[in-house]
């Protein structure tokens, strides 16, 4: 198995799991900036027997201070809730969502470097599973319980390569670190911020808006066309590579495209959100 189908599924592999009743763990985890509950969503038709994440609730800790506006959760609570959601094992995770697969990337990134091996996103996500034709259940779903065991925090280190404000700033002001910023050019530059305390972005960073990862019909672009915006960028091969975005959720869609082409990245979870809020860290403005 390449790198390619270690992270994403197509919609017809996964019809082909269903077909053939191999157990597989579907979770939908639609959210998106202007409709952040997707369980009204969900309940009007979700993939047979997928069972409803919570982005807000459950991929995030709302009340942790000072780390953006999407802190990641505490790893008992994420065990909590992927006990919740039928987790098990030795048994294989799809992840989908309906907008740009933002919120199935983070989902993703948190069970895969939670130490859940096999974890995929469904490429193209919920337009693509209705597009091939693939049928739709109405109402909720509740899981079995899973018994999964995610990874003690202590542990992370290494499998959820992470960085903090510090660390992202420090290696994109020296050149150590390519920062990759995935929000949208006009917020790169300074032209527009709607929702965080200051405009602009982290000295040093090179804008990949996470969407140009991502062909029109919201799949994952090929491997050629991923090494060709690297390298647009001036991302080398060997260069190491860090992601953030605004709160820590589209990033993980650059995160998600580098690990289909075989490279890693580390994210910044905080994001713009926890940078723009301390008034005393540097602001760049325009296209560099």
């Amino acid at each position: 198995m390449g790198p390619r189908s270690k992270v994403l599924i197509t919609a017809a592999e996964l019809a082909e799991l269903l077909r053939a009743g191999d157990p597989v763990t579907v979770l939908d985890v639609r959210w998106s900036l202007e409709a952040p509950d997707g369980h009204p969503a969900y309940l009007r038709g979700h993939l047979p027997g997928a069972v409803y994440v919570s982005l807000e609730d459950e991929l995030s800790d709302h009340a942790v201070a000072d780390r953006g506006r999407h802190p990641l959760p505490t790893g008992r609570n994420l065990e909590a809730a992927a006990r919740r959601w039928g987790v098990r094992r030795d048994r294989p995770v799809v992840v989908y969502d309906d907008w740009n697969r933002a919120a199935s990337g983070r989902l993703w990134w948190l069970l895969t470097t939670s130490g859940v091996a096999n974890v995929r996103i469904l490429d193209g996500g919920l337009p693509a599973w209705t597009t091939a034709g693939g049928e739709l259940e109405t109402g909720e779903v509740t899981a079995e319980p899973g018994k999964v065991t995610l990874l003690p925090e202590d542990l992370y280190d290494g499998i959820r390569p992470t960085l903090t404000a510090d660390e992202a700033g420090e290696g994109a002001r020296t050149g150590m670190l390519a920062l990759l910023d995935a929000r949208a050019p006009e917020r790169f530059r300074a032209e527009v911020e709607p929702i965080d305390a200051a405009a602009g972005h982290i000295p040093g960073a090179k804008n990949l808006p996470f969407t140009a990862l991502l062909a029109a019909d919201g799949t994952f672009l090929p491997d050629d066309a991923v090494a060709r915006l690297l390298s647009e960028r001036g991302v080398g091969a060997d260069d190491a590579v860090g992601a953030y975005c605004g709160s820590g959720i589209s990033a993980t869609v650059i995160v998600a495209a580098l690990a289909a082409v075989g490279r890693s990245a580390a994210m910044f979870p905080g994001s713009w959100s926890q940078w723009s809020s301390d008034p005393s860290r540097p602001v760049a403005r325009g296209e560099h």
